[in-house]
């Protein structure tokens, strides 16, 4: 079941400062894997464990989930992981901008709340200007993988990133239930879908050399 809170209200729209990658991580100087709307984070936990070489930063919008996501993280004593509560289109430009040295070297958006009513898709993460505060602050050659089961959220965020022209397809095939999962872990959602046999839509970018 898909917990919703509007990211339009005004509590939401409040910028929350993130605090600076030294300020989050035992060595700051790792490659950071950024996920956005990582819900109750057992991907990141699952991640970070086993990767001991980058950094991972989840955020998410539903601060109960952050809560418990953190005091798991802390109970393991995964120093190269942290949760933070925040709505990415208000606070996560800021945050990319603060960087003297780009670090983060991929982002992940994994089954997004889709939204499905016309009047509230405006509500959904990938945006325009999400797509451009990426684009602005992410080095070439930087990742960003995006998976969803529903086939016409997948093809809002592919026009969404694809029409900015910021950005290269990985593989030359079109987003399919195909292509695998380049993680070796799955999110929850991803999990639920499988055990249901249904399609899983993915699509891996590159940031390319345009300038915006």
């Amino acid at each position: 079941m898909r917990q919703h809170v509007n990211p339009l209200s005004r509590f939401f729209q409040l910028d929350n400062e993130l605090p600076k990658a030294n300020k989050l991580f035992d060595n700051c100087d790792l490659p950071i894997h950024l996920d956005i709307g990582c819900a109750r984070g057992r991907f990141l936990l699952d991640m970070a464990s086993a990767t001991p070489m980058w950094n991972f930063l989840g955020l998410e919008i539903r601060e109960s989930l952050v809560i418990a996501s953190e005091m798991e993280r802390i109970q393991f004593n995964i120093n190269n992981l942290k949760f933070l509560f925040c709505n990415a289109n208000v606070s996560l430009d800021a945050w990319l901008a603060s960087f003297e040295k780009r670090k983060v070297e991929m982002v992940s958006i994994q089954f997004p709340d889709p939204w499905f009513k016309l009047r509230h898709r405006k509500r959904r993460v990938l945006n325009s200007s999400l797509v451009l505060s990426m684009a602005r602050n992410l080095d070439e050659g930087s990742k960003l993988f995006i998976q969803t089961d529903i086939l016409e959220v997948m093809e809002d965020m592919v026009q969404q990133i694809e029409s900015s022209q910021f950005y290269d397809k990985a593989l030359e095939d079109n987003f399919s239930f195909t292509m695998e999962n380049p993680f070796p872990f799955c999110t929850e959602r991803e999990i639920y879908v499988q055990k249901k046999g249904l399609p899983i839509y993915r699509q891996l970018y590159l940031r390319n050399s345009e300038i915006e």
